[in-house]
């Protein structure tokens, strides 16, 4: 028993490895409308079926050499890195919750966060597809989260729709410009669903720090443009993971400074 105990986190880092995979597609597939199921992967370049034994996350990369078996064109290094942050992120819930059904809540969670961030990143969208019904979906799968309750999950959709939501019409208005897309405003909603409104003013806190950091270098460079697009839902996401995990603890340290 002592031995199938100790397999479990290398069966995890597998099976986040596999499903890193599986977001591969998504990320590629989702914003061109197509299915994630079929056709089966091929190559871009030359569109040659990719065989079973060259789709092993991460190891037929290395294998491969990076590049594709009967063209020789080059895989781009994105796919594995997905899949080997997709195994580390399956490795890290399971070694903070354990063997639970909320470690499978919250990594369904932040492989949903994980596939909208590199959407985002590559066509400036968070597909509706995806956070929409990921609303009343994360919404249910808040009963098997201990820690947050349905009053924490309704009022986490409504504070992380509302609260973005008001932020972004208030900008608009004021600067003539676009601060953010409704896209981020169902993610924050969506986010909300799951961890609570608790969650969601750490995930705006985190998200705008962060977003601040990384965005004014390049506002630097572009000598201030506003305008400038920077896709948002990547800082949101890092927000929320950041609370799945260490929330909890800079909330309980605030409030020890605070109440000196």
């Amino acid at each position: 028993m002592t031995v199938s105990y100790n397999l479990i986190p290398i069966f995890t880092f597998l099976m986040g490895l596999c499903v890193g995979s599986f977001l591969n597609v998504c990320i590629f597939r989702i914003p061109d409308s197509k299915s994630i199921v079929h056709p089966p992967s091929a190559c871009p370049g030359c569109g040659a079926q990719i065989r079973f034994y060259d789709n092993i996350p991460v190891f037929s990369y290395i294998f491969l050499g990076g590049k594709c078996r009967n063209c020789k064109m080059p895989i781009s290094i994105r796919y594995p890195l997905v899949e080997l942050l997709t195994g580390l992120l399956a490795l890290a819930v399971y070694a903070k919750f354990g063997l639970t059904l909320e470690t499978l809540v919250y990594f369904v969670f932040v492989a949903v966060l994980l596939t909208i961030s590199f959407i985002d990143i590559d066509h400036k969208i968070i597909p509706d597809l995806i956070s929409l019904p990921g609303i009343p979906i994360f919404f249910l799968a808040s009963l098997a989260v201990p820690s947050v309750t349905v009053i924490d999950s309704a009022i986490g959709i409504a504070a992380g729709g509302g609260i973005l939501y008001a932020v972004a019409f208030a900008w608009s208005h004021l600067k003539k410009i676009e601060a953010m897309g409704m896209g981020d405003v169902k993610l924050l909603a969506m986010i909300g669903a799951l961890i609570g409104w608790q969650g969601v003013l750490f995930t705006i806190f985190v998200s705008s720090a962060t977003g601040t950091i990384v965005g004014l270098p390049f506002m630097l460079i572009k000598k201030g443009n506003l305008k400038m697009e920077i896709p948002y839902g990547p800082f949101i996401s890092i927000g929320a993971v950041a609370y799945i995990f260490f929330g909890q603890y800079v909330i309980d340290w605030y409030f020890s400074i605070c109440s000196y």
